[in-house]
C-alpha cells in the first residue's frame, strides 16, 4: 500500500468447499507510511464430508510511521458431514512511531477446532485496540494467544475479549502484554459459561520499565438472573432471552 493512501480497502476472502483439505497461505503486507486502510480477511469453510477441512493463515503487517490500520479477521464454517472445519490464523503486525492499529478478530459459528496468535509489537507512540468476540458450542475447542510488546515511549494497548462457551465446548485464552518503555496496557477478558462448557483464562503482565502501567481483568460466569427475568417479563421465551443477552453480549 503507497505511502499516503487514504480511504481505500484491500479484501482477502477464502473460501473451502470441499472435504479433506490442509490450505497453508501467508500474505504480507505493507502500510505505507501516513496512510488510513481498512483490509478484511474472512476464511469460510463449507465441509460436506467426513475428512478434515482446515485453513492456516498466517498474516503478517508491517504499518509504517504515522499510518492507521483496521484489520477485521472473521471466521465461520458449515457443513453437515462429519469432518472438522479447523482454522488456525496467526497475524503479525509490527506498528512504527505514531501507527494506530484497530484489530477485529471474530470467530461465532462452526468452527470446530482454532488456534489463534497474535503477536503485536508497538513502537514510540503507536496505539492498539483489539476486539475479539468468539463463541464455541457442542465439542468445539478454541484457544486464542494475544501476546503484545510495547516497545516503545508512549504506546498504549487495549485488548477487549468477550466469549460464550455452550454445551462441552472449551475455551482457553492467553493473554501477555509487555511493557519495555513508559506505556499503557489493559486487558479486559469476559466470558460466558453455559451448560457443561470449560474456560480457562491465563494473564500475564510484564513490566520490564518502571513507568510502565499495565493492567489485566478477567471474568467467567453465567447469564445474570435478573436480566432473564427482565425480558422474560417482556414476553420473551427463557430461550428467546438468552438468545438476546448472548447477542447483546457479542455484538
Amino acid at each position: 500500500i503507497k505511502p499516503g493512501t487514504k480511504g481505500e480497502s484491500v479484501h482477502v476472502p477464502v473460501i473451502m468447499s470441499a472435504s479433506g483439505l490442509t490450505d497453508v497461505v501467508y500474505n504480507t503486507f505493507e502500510v505505507g507510511a501516513g496512510s488510513e486502510v481498512l483490509i478484511v480477511a474472512g476464511c469460510g469453510i463449507h465441509n460436506p464430508g467426513d475428512q478434515n477441512s482446515q485453513h492456516d493463515g498466517i498474516h503478517h503487517f508491517f504499518v509504517r510511521e504515522g499510518s492507521r490500520m483496521k484489520y477485521v479477521e472473521k471466521h465461520y464454517g458449515e457443513g453437515k458431514g462429519k469432518g472438522e472445519r479447523i482454522l488456525n490464523p496467526k497475524t503479525i503486525i509490527e506498528v512504527e512511531a505514531d501507527g494506530i492499529v484497530e484489530l477485529e478478530m471474530v470467530q461465532i459459528k462452526g468452527v470446530d477446532h482454532a488456534e489463534r496468535v497474535t503477536e503485536i509489537h508497538l513502537q514510540k507512540n503507536a496505539r492498539l485496540i483489539i476486539t475479539e468476540r468468539l463463541l464455541t458450542y457442542l465439542s468445539q475447542e478454541a484457544e486464542s494467544k494475544i501476546i503484545v510488546e510495547l516497545d516503545g515511549e508512549d504506546s498504549t494497548a487495549q485488548v477487549i475479549s468477550r466469549s460464550v462457551a455452550q454445551d462441552h465446548s472449551k475455551q482457553k485464552f492467553y493473554f501477555n502484554l509487555v511493557g519495555k518503555n513508559k506505556c499503557r496496557g489493559h486487558v479486559q477478558c469476559d466470558s460466558i459459561i453455559m451448560h457443561q462448557a470449560k474456560v480457562f483464562s491465563i494473564p500475564e503482565i510484564s513490566a520490564l520499565h518502571q513507568e510502565a502501567q499495565l493492567v489485566h481483568e478477567a471474568a467467567i460466569g453465567k447469564i445474570a438472573s435478573d436480566q432473564l427475568i427482565k425480558l422474560m417479563s417482556l414476553g420473551l421465551s427463557e430461550k428467546e432471552a438468552e438468545d438476546t443477552v448472548l447477542k447483546g453480549f457479542l455484538k
